[in-house]
């Protein structure tokens, strides 16, 4: 009952604060609405992209793939924070001088409208099929567990994960639909002080089981007795190859700080180039300690249970065993916080793809703001209740997080092709980026979802047919019948770019694409962006230095 009650009483605290700081902002217009009237801070920038990315889909799922893999996993967390460096110095100074709500807006200005309105589509389509879905399970099978609400409720296990899916999506609707950007901005910005606490406590409260009451004991015995899995260098058959860290790692990476909407409209949103630079280098500072949160708890539950258990258990048979009981209610708080920060910022983005790049531009091109603001709602709505029906039938996708990682690549490289070919040059026509993106997306299906499977499947049938049995030689198997899809990403990248390139030589713009400074905010930079920038990237390296065996 205690944990129930501190779990309303932090939740309903972060509602009212939000409510407060955000009732005078003007939520009829566009840029009120769905940028917060272009008036965030470095803080509040921050605070919110880190909230944005860390949600139980992280949590649970990167920790279970440390449970099996060890330390290599932690690329997904520490080179984020080289292109978040990149995102400030080379694409937030574009998207701000343009003036920028959503990131196809730009496409239309550089190749036509129908390429954005594709791009777009892309995106709400990945949001109400893969992501939205996604985090609502994840979040609603780590709920369902940490109050045990089929045994509270005296229901099934799938009624109660049915009922945690709409319980998050009812709550996380009310959030972005009807709050805007700010309210999500503002409610994620006091859940990150939350997570950051409660995601430190798993690991030294897992430390302390392990080392007899002390952290530094906790962390020597685990290294001594598991040394081999702090290698920041992973092998070839494993789910973060060293190899993959110079091909599609640093693509997909680039895409989700740089130019995924979701993301990047916390930066979009800010008052000054300034601000939103400091916000995403503040960010990007943290995000290198990201692996404490999301990468050593996986690691110290390895050794804890001995490898015992399922990988995507991990992480919650971990916090059952070594959290004091009277911490579990302000842990459940603070995952439910980072469950509806992801979710209510992904549903605050497709509202406003949706506005400003269907709505406005193809079904009421002379509607008032208001009007686009109103019907943006109404589509949000529509999603979060696709997103709610879906969600419970993806339980059979197997590891979520690398599940989401390869799904994610049917859209995120062919639209990151053509937003680094539209801003490097300036005579690549529309037509071009129209083919890279049916290309790469076709392509991309056929290999992973097609040929990559069969020639997978038969390779494991026949090592098994050999009497393979053993988990690590069959994962050896499967790494040598198809590359990693992160290396499939990488190729269909330098494809589409030379495609490009190719139709930009034969059958160039007519006239060269010219940016225009809308002056909607300051576009000075920070003046030491470049100095901090280095120092991130110089850390990165050097953490990978020190841990490669």
């Amino acid at each position: 009952m205690i944990g129930i009650l501190s779990f309303l009483g932090f939740t309903i605290l972060v509602a009212v604060i939000a409510y407060l700081a955000t009732r005078s902002t003007d939520e009829k217009s566009s840029d009120g609405y769905f940028l917060g009237g272009r008036s965030l801070t470095a803080g509040v920038i921050a605070g919110s992209l880190l909230l944005t990315n860390l949600s139980t889909e992280q949590i649970v799922g990167l920790n279970g793939s440390a449970y099996k893999d060890g330390l290599s996993v932690m690329a997904w967390e520490t080179l984020a924070a080289i292109t978040m460096v990149v995102t400030a110095i080379f694409l937030l100074p574009r998207y701000l001088k343009g003036g920028l709500t959503t990131v196809p807006q730009f496409l239309a200005g550089r190749f036509d409208v129908a390429t954005k309105t594709i791009t777009s589509g892309l995106f709400l389509t990945g949001y109400v099929v893969v992501l939205l879905p996604v985090i609502l399970f994840s979040g609603a099978k780590a709920i369902s567990g940490m109050f045990d609400v089929p045994g509270l409720l005296n229901v099934s296990e799938s009624s109660a994960l049915v009922i945690c899916v709409w319980g998050i999506g009812i709550v996380g609707s009310i959030y972005a639909v009807f709050g805007g950007l700010k309210a999500v901005a503002v409610s994620d910005s006091i859940n990150a002080i939350g997570l950051l606490i409660g995601g430190v406590m798993i690991p030294v409260f897992g430390l302390m089981a392990i080392g007899d009451g002390s952290v530094t004991s906790g962390l020597d015995t685990l290294m001594s007795a598991n040394a081999d899995r702090f290698d920041s260098t992973g092998e070839y058959w494993q789910e973060v190859p060293f190899a993959t860290i110079f091909t599609g790692m640093m693509l997909v990476q680039l895409f989700y700080w740089g130019t995924n909407q979701q993301i990047i409209q916390r930066a979009l949103g800010a008052k000054n180039l300034a601000e939103g630079q400091k916000g995403l280098l503040l960010a990007s500072f943290v995000k290198i300690l990201g692996p404490l949160i999301l990468v050593l708890p996986g690691m110290i539950a390895y050794y804890y249970f001995e490898g015992s258990i399922d990988s995507n258990s991990a992480y919650g048979e971990l916090v059952r065993e070594v959290l004091p009981k009277p911490l579990v209610g302000f842990f459940a708080a603070v995952l439910f916080g980072a469950i509806l920060s992801s979710f209510n910022s992904v549903l605050n983005s497709s509202v406003t793809l949706f506005g400003l790049d269907i709505y406005k531009q193809h079904i009421n091109k002379y509607a008032a703001e208001h009007t686009v603001v109103k019907y943006g709602k109404i589509f949000g709505v529509c999603l979060a209740l696709a997103a709610m029906f879906i969600a419970p039938i993806i339980e059979s996708a197997g590891s979520i997080f690398d599940y989401l990682q390869e799904v994610n690549g049917i859209y995120n490289i062919p639209i990151l092709t053509i937003i680094v070919v539209g801003y490097l040059t300036k005579r690549v026509p529309a037509i071009a980026a129209k083919i890279a993106i049916f290309l790469g997306s076709g392509l991309y299906i056929l290999s992973q979802f097609f040929i990559g499977p069969s020639r997978v499947e038969k390779a494991l049938e026949a090592a098994k047919a050999s009497g393979i049995t053993d988990e690590t030689a069959l994962r050896i198997v499967e790494a040598e019948a198809y590359p990693h899809y992160l290396h499939i990403m990488a190729i269909l990248f330098l494809m589409n770019v030379a495609i490009m390139l190719i139709i930009g030589k034969i059958k160039p713009r007519e006239t060269p694409y010219v940016q225009e400074y809308t002056k909607q905010v300051s576009i000075e930079p920070y003046k030491y962006v470049k100095q901090v920038g280095l120092v991130i990237c110089a850390i990165v390296i050097t953490i990978y230095i020190y841990f490669a065996k």
